[in-house]
């Protein structure tokens, strides 16, 4: 399961995006929007609610095609969603007549050359790591919220991609069992070194996980400012407390900050 160093690199070249919503005015929502992914980096994404996040996580799936400019992997251009680049949405991806296992399971035996056997010992193995092993006969609806997260990870990390992008996965979630689904994370992280796009609008969350911040302006959105997040691992809560950090956070805001109050003027 662990991702080779040099695989997942994304590059974004001036990226552009309009929605033609019926019977309302055209809305521009990136403009010559350019950035990089480093292959075996955690890079966060993040801007306000409504910047754009979501749509410029779509494109680096190949879920939504851009207007202008465009998106390669390894060098290949990105134009359709592909295996290699797999996302966990907002909305919950488990489908709810299939127990725990039958969910993770299913995107291995949906190839044609997959071996049931092979597919339920790695399903067993990350469910294990998820901490769901006694809950792998339960249905989704009767898991809780941070329960149906890891076994949506563990749905994705099943298909070895070479990138995950997660759009805003622990939104919702209440404080507590947020703070534990960010420590799943960054162990499994650690673990694999997987390329990672994560995207948020929470600062606190996006310091805490990332190698690397990418910030959004507001719409017709770019990225505005990149922010090296060198805090030591392996990463623990303890960390929000340091002067690193709070220098981190207060680079970050000043660059939110300052982008908004010209939105305003």
């Amino acid at each position: 399961m662990k991702a080779t160093a040099l695989s997942g690199e994304l590059v974004a070249t001036g990226l552009q995006k309009w929605y033609y919503p019926k019977g309302q005015p055209s809305v521009h929502v990136l403009d010559d929007c350019s950035f990089d992914i480093e292959p075996g980096k955690l890079t966060v994404v993040m801007g306000t609610s409504g910047c754009g996040k979501s749509t410029l996580a779509y494109i680096l799936c190949g879920y939504l095609n851009p207007d202008g400019g465009q998106v390669t992997m390894d060098g290949q251009l990105v134009k359709e969603p592909c295996s290699s680049r797999l996302m966990v949405f907002q909305e919950t991806a488990l489908w709810p007549w299939m127990t725990v296992l039958q969910n993770v399971t299913f995107g291995p035996l949906a190839a044609s050359n997959a071996n049931r056997k092979e597919a339920t010992q790695k399903a067993l193995e990350l469910l294990r790591k998820f901490g769901l092993s006694e809950f792998k006969d339960k249905y989704p609806g009767q898991l809780s919220g941070g329960m149906k997260r890891r076994a949506e990870l563990a749905q994705a990390l099943i298909n070895s991609p070479a990138v995950m992008v997660l759009d805003e996965p622990f939104r919702g979630l209440d404080v507590m069992t947020r703070e534990l689904m960010q420590e799943y994370y960054i162990k499994l992280f650690e673990e694999t070194r997987l390329t990672t796009v994560f995207i948020t609008s929470e600062l606190e969350e996006a310091i805490f996980l990332a190698d690397r911040i990418l910030i959004m302006s507001e719409t017709p959105s770019k990225i505005i400012h990149a922010l090296e997040v060198d805090l030591p691992h392996p990463r623990t809560f303890d960390v929000l407390t340091s002067e690193r950090y709070l220098d981190i956070k207060k680079e970050a805001l000043e660059a939110l900050y300052g982008n908004s109050m010209q939105h305003i003027c």
